[in-house]
């Protein structure tokens, strides 16, 4: 499986970014992929970047700033609707990285 490296977003980086987080590794897993997540609050994104090699972004909170690496809004896995979408596109997104 290749791996994938991402970060998950939420207002206070605790409970929305963590339950991301485990949807998002659970789909790319169905998917061939192995996901490493972090989460983090908007503020912490800098340093995560920082500190290590990110390949992806969710998040259902605003980020600070735009990013070199690919965001993904992942509100639609709170509400439901869009839920689809999102995964389709995080899927999109994963396909097209150079994961080594």
């Amino acid at each position: 499986m290749r791996k994938v490296n991402v970060i998950s977003v939420c207002g206070s980086g605790t409970v929305t970014s963590s339950m991301v987080a485990g949807k998002v590794k659970d789909f790319l897993e169905e998917n061939g992929f192995k996901a490493q997540t972090v989460e983090v609050n908007p503020n912490g994104v800098d340093g995560q970047l920082e500190l290590g090699s990110w390949d992806v972004i969710v998040h259902t909170s605003p980020l600070k700033k735009k990013y070199q690496v690919p965001t993904i809004n992942s509100v639609g896995l709170l509400t439901g609707m869009g839920e689809e979408e999102f995964f389709a596109e995080l899927l999109e997104t994963v396909k097209t990285l150079d994961l080594g």
